[in-house]
This record gives structure tokens, C-alpha cells and sequence, in this order.
């Protein structure tokens, strides 16, 4: 299987169908276009402003005399503003419910679908516009009775990352958002990093909210993870940094959201009907009562995302509980205490459980179980009492290197309703475990399906799996991010079980979904290991110039993991002792990505050459398909059009001067990606030409081999540049300068390089004093890439650049 598609399956074996329900709109949706002052839309003529509505409460809007509460959708990458229909309709029929007492206004703002994920030279912008767009939205409410004097903002993906970065503008503040709902983004790192633009974008943002810190404890913000369903972000990337001092921020994962339990793809959290359902029920109890908006009390705004988001005992909200507390939200209802350690145990036929720590109620004598008529509806109800360590048994976990071929087994002969089966040295990303429940019963009644939750106690990542009884289920246990050093519990399996059941638990090591596991955490370095071993093709194609092999034959030979990760592994050690940092440091070289990586709990020693034998498995068939391809394009050629004798050319030339000239001009004025496509077009058509007269002579052969290796190399680095040409495409309309440009300055370098190179010749190189210096170069060049390129695509290219300037020099030296 290729890495993309073990990692869907991976994804796919985990996370089952999507369980989300869609959300419908119960009259037309319509965005009602917001006027921005005159200024702000001369500077951001990109982006717009609306108001969402629905049939008359759309009509009732039109005129903009607003009196309810304001809440900011930001799209994500590629997003659009109508993703707030959701939101919005939900909390409308909420609103009638309660007769428009309260009632919310969704604004959503459009960014023209940028690319912002890929490309950041837009991400400041957006975040000043969103600065403006909170001014216009307050402006609207200010002659009302009850006026916000803040907003709350939802942000998905990307648009999530921007809402935190209003914090670090300087004229921002604070006051203006009391509370952001983050659904799928990735806070701690850019998931593709193409450009230093995103990255300084991020390192910004996180560093200010570390250092400000206590600025933010007004600020109260819920993030929602996609699960192992959303493959573009995730989850580990999406939890909030953890700050000791920052205690009004959360983080959860969708399939532990009670009421949902499901995990969502990256486009379906922002319609999925049990997440939208929570997040307005939140949105309803955070009202004030006297001031009509969202509560100004921190410690409130908290209860209420931790009761609809991790807690939810199954009852209304109640700022300050009673000792007793109503268990409803179905058929069954009872009075309860919310402890435990000796237990009392109650199933019903909608899976409610309660537990009561009974030592610490000495004086509890009775417990009422009060039923409400239903007609037709079965119930079962179950209680018993059990001290909590005879339910509590330690389930050691396999090993990475048993490859699936050994278990571990427990047996559990159930009498009651409940087992705790805690999972020992379960703790690293990379770990991943089929759990098998196999459970067996006398049939002799009819019997409620079992629910097994896996239960990561440092994190809100829980899942559950619902299975018939008696049934064999099967349970995938993962992790999204690895346990904290300062944190000693166990994941824990927790089996609600069915009386005289009898459950073998069996645990096994998931060879695939290990590797599903490494490639979900860094596929985003894919492209720099495919490089790596193309570089490393063409250094060996240098070396050998007299007899250059073809791509396919030279990478097998050349692209060697152990040329390339025992240095990275040793610098890295190394780097642990204070001495050789100093050292580092006083070099001014950028730290080692693995070494962050080590840090972040990411990384172990196998991954790298994982990867790197993943990324000479890719290099390899795209080498074999690239080739295959330009055969067949040139075939094309000669059939279509009857080509003249290939000449000799000059490598220098007046017009070769000026066809450097002018694409140095297009990458200056207009956008650098794009004069680099030009180029490599132009490449390409001199390749498919020379195709056509492959056997002419051997040095012809030779030259040709060598140009397909180049011309391979240099797709990466158009691709990796793709997306700021496509954001410079969709706003070509409003300016023609593609400002800032990551490319731009790369860009001409690559334009005088190639325009030598597309006419050069092995039989130039052959003699050249700096031919062993060329050939020798890739190998540092490709450690280096490994080193400093994991974490930073956008330095890929550099590395690319220098080894084929070594190439030209070669052509006059």
C-alpha cells in the first residue's frame, strides 16, 4: 500500500463510518452583505462581511437593527462564509423555542477561500480585517438596550488560528472577545509548512500566548478535535499548549463530546448535527440574564464548556447544583451524588450510569429512582454494590517489535455491571493496539448491548464502541497526543458489562495502524524525503558521468538511509549536553527538527528511516512514471509534428540573456511561483525535443539521462511553490504583485540557472575542475535537508538551489 492510502485505511479502521447527522435548514439561508467603512474596503478588497438569516428573521434584519447577541464565524483554509448555516439555523430554532428571550447573531466573514494553510503571506492581513470586522459588528448594537461590549468568534481550521492572532495585534483589545471556539484547528504547528511566512505566523501567535498568559484569563477558549476521522489536521495539533497559569482553555476531541461520541472528517465538524447541537446548547447557558449577552464571569463561562463538552450529566446546566441533582435528558431520571469508591451501579435502556461513593455518605440510607409514564417504551435497570479494586484489573500492553504475532490476554468472569481494565505502558504516539472483547452469555434472556470506552485520562480523547452481546468486537486504541512526563495514570478500557457475561479481553500490536500512526504524525515531511533521495540520484548521476545510469538504477544505488540518518542521530544526541549547544548556538545553526520533534514526544529512532525508505519507495515509481510519461509525450510529438535536426546551442546566448531578463522581471512584478513554472515548462519542452533524437549519440544519451533527473528534482520544488501561485491567481484582480512573495528572490536564481542548464551537456562537465566538488555535494546537501527541512519545507528548495548552481559552474569551469 502507498503511504496515502495506509494512512486512509489506518484512519478508516479507526474511526469507523461517519456517525455525524447532517443539519438541514428549515427555510432558504441568506447572507445579507454587511457595508464596511470605505477605508477598510479600499484596503481588503478580497473580503466581505455578512449576516446570516433565514426567511422573516432575515427579512426582520435587513435593516440592521440588531438586539441580539454577536458571534464571528472565520472560515478555515479554503473555506466559505456560508459554512456558518449551521450555527446559525440551529441556534435560531433554539431561539424559538424559548420565544426569542435570547436570540444570537451570526456574522461570517469571507476570505475568498484563500489558501491560507499553504500560503501565509495573507494570514496577517486576515487577521487585521477580522480586527475591523469586530468595530463594524459592535457599531451596529451600539444605540440598543442591551449592547455587547465584546464578541464571541467560532473559528474553523485556519480561521481559528487567526481569532487567537487578534491577541497579538497592538492597537487590539482584549476586551473585544470573551470567548473563541477553535473547531479543527491546528494551534501547535502549520500541518504543511511551505513558507517561513506561516511559520513565523505561528511561532508569533504561540509565543505570545505564552508570554501573556495571564492577559488571557478573560478570554475563555473551547478547542474541538476532528478525531482520527479528520485526516488533514490532526488531532495532537489541534490541543491548546498547556499552560500551568492559563487555566481558562480547553481542549477535547470529538468522539469524547458527550451526546456525540463521534469523530468528524475536517469538513464535517462544522455540519455535524451532535457537535452543533452541544455548541449551541453552551451558547444558550452562557447568556446573563441581566445584561442579555455572554457572561463576564470567567469561572462560569468554564463550567459551561466543561459540562456540555466533557462532563454533561445528562441534566440542564445548574450554575450552583444542589447536593441532589436530577439525572433527565431521556425516559429515566433519578437523584444521584456525582462521587465514588465503593459503588452503586444503574443501567437503563438509554445507557445512563451513575456511581456513588457511599463512604462518604454515611448517613444515606435510600435511593429513589423516579420513572415518568412512557408508553410503550422498555427500561432496565440495574444496581449494584461492588468495591472499585475487585472491578480494577492491569492489562500489560505488547510490544512495538511483536508485530501482531503475540498477545495479551485477560479473562473476566462478570457478575456485575461494570469492569476497569487499566492498560500499562500504553503511553507513545506510535503505539497502536487491536483490542479484542469477545464476549460470551447464557441465552437465556434477552440482553442490552455492552459499551466499552477507551479512556485517556490526560487528554479528552475518549471513544466508545457500542457491541451486541454476545458479539467479538473490536476496538482500536491510539493516541492523539503522547503522555505528559509529570503524569503517571493509565489509559483504561472501562467495559460496561451484562451480568453472568463472561469477556476475554485480547490485546495485539497493529503492525499497519503503527505505520498509519507515523505517517499521520509526519506526512507533511514526505516531500522532504523525496527529494532527499532524488538528490541524492543526481549526485550519484554526477559521479558516475562517464556511464550515467538511468534515475531508477542510480537511486537504487545511491539513495542509502545509512549515508544520511547516523549523522542527524548523533547531532541530535549530541545537542543533549550543554557544551555541544553552546557550541550550536554560537554558530547561529538552526536547531535540529528531529531534536524538536524528540521534544514534542513525536519522534522516536525508527521513524526517520521509516520515512526515508517510504520517501525512496515514492521517489522511485514517480521516477518511473515521470519517465514514462515523457516517452510517451514525445512520441506524441514525433507523430504530430516532424521535428528539425536538434542543434548545438551556445550555453550563453542573446537570447538566452534576455529570456533570463524578462522572467527575472515576471518573478519581480508579478509573482515568483509563476515565472519558476514558466521556466520549467520551458525545460520540459526541451526535454520532450531531445527525446525525439535519444539514440543520436551516446553523449546525447548521457545528457538526456541527466536532464530527466534535473527536471524530476525540479517538479518538487514547483509543487512545493504551487500554492502561492494559486493564491496570486485568485487575487490577480486586485493586484497584480504577489506581496509578500516566498518565492520571488529563489525565483531568479533558479531562472539564470535552468536557462543554462536546459542547453548543457555531460560532455561540458565531464572535464570540469569542479566536478568531484558537484558530485560530493548532494550528500551534505541532503543531511542538511533532513536536518533543518522537516519542520520547514519552504528551505527544501535552497538546498536544491546551491547543488545545481555547482552543476552550472561546472558548465564553465
Amino acid at each position: 500500500k502507498s503511504p496515502l492510502a495506509l494512512f486512509r485505511w489506518s484512519m478508516a479502521a479507526a474511526s469507523g463510518e461517519n456517525r455525524c447527522s447532517m443539519t438541514y435548514m428549515y427555510e432558504y439561508p441568506e447572507y445579507l452583505k454587511i457595508k464596511l467603512p470605505k477605508k477598510t474596503a479600499r484596503r481588503y478588497p478580497a473580503y466581505e462581511l455578512y449576516l446570516y438569516g433565514e426567511g422573516s428573521y432575515a427579512e426582520e434584519n435587513k435593516n440592521l437593527l440588531l438586539t441580539g447577541i454577536p458571534v464571528l464565524f472565520l472560515p478555515g483554509n479554503a473555506g466559505s462564509y456560508k459554512q456558518v448555516r449551521s450555527l446559525g439555523s440551529i441556534a435560531l430554532r433554539k431561539a424559538e423555542d424559548v420565544d426569542f428571550k435570547y436570540h444570537f447573531n451570526f456574522f461570517s466573514v469571507n476570505f475568498n477561500e484563500e489558501l491560507v494553510a499553504l500560503y501565509g503571506g495573507s494570514l496577517q492581513r486576515q487577521t487585521k480585517f477580522v480586527h475591523e470586522c469586530i468595530k463594524v459588528i459592535l457599531k451596529l448594537y451600539r444605540d440598543q438596550e442591551f449592547a455587547p461590549s465584546s464578541v464571541a468568534i467560532v473559528g474553523h481550521s485556519m480561521g481559528g488560528l487567526v481569532a487567537r492572532a487578534l491577541l497579538t495585534l497592538k492597537n487590539f483589545k482584549p476586551e473585544l472577545i470573551n470567548l473563541l471556539i477553535t473547531q479543527a484547528t491546528p494551534h501547535i504547528a502549520p500541518v504543511m509548512p511551505l513558507d517561513r511566512y506561516l511559520t513565523d505566523f505561528y511561532t508569533a501567535v504561540n509565543s505570545h500566548w505564552i508570554l501573556k498568559a495571564q492577559d488571557l484569563r478573560n478570554l475563555t477558549t473551547l478547542s474541538v478535535a476532528g478525531g482520527f476521522r479528520d485526516y488533514q489536521v490532526r488531532s495532537g495539533l489541534a490541543f491548546l499548549p498547556r499552560l500551568s497559569q492559563h487555566d481558562s482553555a480547553l481542549s477535547v476531541v470529538s468522539s469524547a463530546v458527550p451526546k456525540a461520541w463521534a469523530s468528524t472528517d475536517h469538513l464535517s465538524i462544522v455540519w455535524c448535527k451532535e457537535l452543533i447541537l452541544a455548541t449551541i446548547r453552551a451558547f444558550f447557558d452562557l447568556i446573563d440574564e441581566n445584561t442579555r449577552q455572554i457572561t463576564e464571569d470567567p469561572k462560569k463561562r468554564m463550567s459551561v464548556l466543561n459540562h456540555h463538552f466533557v462532563r454533561h450529566p445528562a441534566k440542564m446546566f445548574e450554575e450552583n447544583p444542589e447536593a441532589f441533582t436530577n439525572l433527565t435528558g431521556g425516559k429515566a431520571k433519578g437523584y444521584v451524588y456525582n462521587d465514588s469508591s465503593f459503588f452503586l451501579f444503574l443501567f437503563s435502556f438509554l445507557f445512563k450510569v451513575v456511581m456513588l461513593k457511599l463512604l462518604d455518605y454515611p448517613s444515606l440510607s435510600h435511593i429513589v429512582i423516579q420513572v415518568p409514564p412512557a408508553v410503550g417504551n422498555k427500561y432496565t435497570l440495574g444496581c449494584e454494590f461492588f468495591k472499585e479494586d475487585s472491578r480494577t484489573v492491569q492489562l500489560p500492553v505488547t510490544h512495538l517489535f511483536s508485530f501482531g504475532l503475540s498477545s495479551s490476554k485477560i479473562l473476566l468472569n462478570s457478575s456485575g455491571l461494570l469492569y476497569n481494565v487499566q492498560l500499562q505502558h500504553f503511553n507513545q504516539i506510535y503505539q497502536a493496539f487491536k483490542i479484542y472483547i469477545d464476549s460470551h452469555c447464557q441465552p437465556l434472556k434477552e440482553r442490552k448491548p455492552s459499551v466499552y470506552r477507551l479512556h485517556i485520562p490526560w487528554s479528552y480523547e475518549d471513544s466508545i464502541t457500542v457491541a451486541k452481546v454476545p458479539s467479538l468486537a473490536e476496538v482500536s486504541a491510539k493516541l492523539h497526543i503522547a503522555q505528559p512526563h509529570n503524569d503517571s495514570s493509565l489509559p483504561e478500557l472501562i467495559i460496561y458489562s451484562s451480568p453472568d457475561c463472561q469477556y476475554e479481553v485480547i490485546l495485539k500490536t497493529s503492525l499497519l495502524q503503527v505505520l498509519g500512526q507515523i505517517v499521520r504524525f509526519h506526512a507533511g515531511a514526505f516531500p522532504v524525503y523525496i527529494v532527499s533521495n532524488i538528490l541524492l540520484t543526481y549526485g550519484g548521476q554526477l559521479s558516475t558521468l562517464r556511464s550515467t545510469g538511468n534515475f531508477s538504477l542510480e537511486l537504487v544505488r545511491t539513495a542509502k538511509p545509512y549515508k544520511v540518518e547516523p549523522l542527524i542521530s548523533i547531532v541530535v544526541f549530541l545537542q543533549g549536553f550543554n557544551w555541544f549547544r553552546e557550541i550550536w548556538e554560537s554558530l547561529s545553526l538552526p536547531e535540529v527538527d528531529a531534536a524538536v520533534l524528540s521534544s514534542q514526544d513525536a519522534w522516536f529512532p525508527l521513524v526517520s528511516l521509516i520515512l526515508f525508505l517510504f520517501g525512496t519507495g515514492i521517489a522511485y515509481w514517480s521516477g518511473v512514471f515521470f519517465s514514462a510519461s515523457l516517452r510517451l509525450f514525445s512520441s506524441l510529438w514525433l507523430t504530430l509534428i516532424r521535428p528539425t535536426e536538434l542543434q548545438k546551442d551556445k550555453l550563453i546566448t542573446p537570447r538566452r540573456l534576455c529570456g533570463m531578463i524578462s522572467l527575472a522581471l515576471v518573478s519581480w512584478t508579478t509573482c515568483g511561483s509563476f515565472a519558476v513554472l514558466i521556466i520549467y515548462l520551458q525545460y520540459l519542452f526541451k526535454v520532450l525535443k531531445c527525446l525525439t533524437f535519444s539514440q543520436s549519440s551516446l553523449d546525447t544519451v548521457n545528457s538526456l539521462k541527466m536532464h530527466i533527473t534535473i527536471l524530476n528534482l525540479f517538479t518538487w520544488i514547483v509543487l512545493l511553490n504551487l500554492p502561492s501561485l494559486i493564491y496570486w491567481l485568485k487575487n490577480l484582480r486586485y493586484n497584480v504583485r504577489l506581496d509578500p512573495d516566498p518565492c520571488r528572490s529563489t525565483a531568479i536564481i533558479l531562472v539564470c540557472i535552468l536557462e543554462i542548464l536546459m542547453s548543457s551537456s555531460t560532455s561540458e562537465v565531464k572535464s570540469s575542475k569542479l566536478l568531484k566538488i558537484a558530485a560530493k555535494v548532494p550528500l551534505p546537501l541532503s543531511v542538511a535537508m533532513l536536518a533543518f527541512g522537516r519542520m520547514h519545507l519552504y528551505r527544501v528548495p535552497h538546498f536544491v538551489t546551491f547543488s545545481l548552481l555547482l552543476h552550472v559552474l561546472c558548465c564553465f569551469v
